[in-house]
């Protein structure tokens, strides 16, 4: 009778090759990796060298009028696969979008060969939008990109194409995109599908019906949402040059934990913390709705949020005379709701930068300087936020209390600039003033 053969054990190394191919292949996570904070509708906001746009859109209130849009965006993070957010959020007709695509951005308006990619909803290449809501397309592929880690892709940005049919009615936008994309003309065929630079010719530095870019990612990165107003929005950086103070951040923070991370902007020109009360299309105000009003969408509503960076409250006290005891009741307000619809999310504020003197003379009065110094002694001493960001030191001048002389000249257009928006040198001292640790520290949750 033969003998059985003995069986060996197996090999550490197979029992390791065993155990990976049993492993069940985990199918990613969201991350949010671009967004921007809608508002209008359209003209109504805060741009920044803005051309002449009678042409393209000639009567407001109709708004797009059969037209193609090629949305230029820059991804903190790469995925494989990507979706995008297009919102009618201060719509008033049912928004109609159709033959929408994205790619690798090559120059201007052109898309690198090769990579325009269809983007659907429910399998379909036309959607409908109803008026105040918003709509997250089908994920597209993005096989163009070979490594999403790739050092290469730093920097590089996708360009959003689609065509709106009919005419939009009031349009939903960004002003101060302080991003060149580009628009065809109206009463005109798609183009979006077109690689090539024709078919938009004009330029335009605002964002039009997409606010936020998600990417798939094997492990959901951290994402971190900067929240405020102009200054957060970049007031006074150049104009496609990434140098707002979030950007800055961005850049370190992947120096030292790459693609583990992405840095976002929600940040609108004129906003406030506290109003206006009410804000809708019929009443619209140049700041955009309050950044009470606009938590759920701006900062709730998306993917994979770690940490809250919050800087605001100037306007409140320049435009509106907001008391010190209402702004101090409003944060605590916004970082409760953060932390009670994100559990684990590490809420920061930023202590304001300094505005007396300012040519914007609502900002830049004696009584203003007094009550922003409150407010910041209070965000510094309340304990009530995971950390505060103390954006005043490397701001202020010590001897006439204002902004730095030599953070005060545009760097978006020229000229002396308003003593309240840094340039960009300004922009990269405030960037360089975060501590990366406390933004990027341990997540309380360990579901997220």
């Amino acid at each position: 009778m033969a003998r059985k053969a003995k069986r060996r054990p197996a090999s550490a190394k197979a029992r390791s090759k065993a155990a990976m191919r049993a492993r069940p292949v985990e199918p990613g996570c969201w991350s949010t990796a671009w967004t921007t904070s809608m508002h209008g509708p359209y003209p109504v906001g805060n741009a920044t060298g803005q051309p002449d746009m009678s042409f393209v859109f000639p009567a407001p209130e109709r708004g797009a009028r059969d037209q193609s849009f090629r949305m230029i965006v820059r991804p903190d993070i790469w995925g494989k696969q990507a979706r995008i957010r297009f919102s009618n959020a201060l719509g008033t007709r049912p928004l109609t979008i159709a033959d929408a695509y994205a790619g690798m951005q090559a120059m201007g308006s052109g898309v690198l060969a090769g990579t325009n990619r269809a983007v659907k909803f429910k399998a379909r290449r036309k959607a409908v939008i109803a008026p105040g809501d918003f709509l997250w397309s089908d994920p597209v592929d993005l096989d163009f990109i070979k490594k999403v880690d790739d050092p290469l892709l730093s920097g590089r940005k996708l360009a959003v194409s689609f065509h709106v049919v009919g005419e939009s009615g009031p349009m939903t936008w960004h002003a101060k995109a302080l991003q060149h994309s580009y628009l065809g003309a109206p009463s005109t065929p798609s183009r979006a599908g077109r690689e090539s630079e024709r078919g938009f010719p004009y330029p335009t530095t605002s964002w039009y019906f997409i606010d936020a870019l998600d990417m798939l990612t094997e492990r959901r990165a951290r994402v971190i949402v900067c929240f405020g107003d102009s200054i957060t929005d970049g007031t006074g950086s150049t104009i496609s040059g990434d140098d707002r103070w979030p950007d800055v951040l961005s850049r370190r923070l992947h120096a030292v934990h790459g693609a583990r991370v992405s840095v976002v902007n929600q940040g609108i020109g004129g906003n406030q913390i506290l109003g206006p009360a009410n804000y809708s299309p019929a009443s619209a105000t140049f700041g955009g709705p309050s950044a009470l009003s606009r938590l759920d969408r701006d900062v709730l509503g998306l993917s994979g949020v770690a940490t809250v960076i919050w800087l605001e409250g100037i306007n409140d006290l320049g435009f509106a005379d907001a008391s010190v005891a209402d702004l101090c009741e409003g944060v605590r307000q916004g970082a409760a709701r953060i932390r009670a619809g994100i559990p684990g999310a590490r809420v920061l504020m930023g202590a304001l930068t300094p505005a007396l003197g300012s040519s914007i003379e609502t900002h830049g009065r004696p009584e203003v300087d007094f009550r922003r110094k409150q407010f910041n002694t209070f965000l510094r001493t309340s304990g009530l936020f995971d950390g505060v960001i103390d954006f005043e030191p490397p701001t202020k001048d010590v001897k006439s209390g204002g902004l730095r002389a030599e953070m005060k000249p545009s760097s978006s257009v020229g000229g002396p600039g308003d003593g309240l928006h840094p340039n960009r040198l300004g922009y990269q001292a405030m960037g360089h003033a975060i501590d990366l640790d406390l933004v990027y520290g341990p997540r309380r949750d360990p579901r997220l």
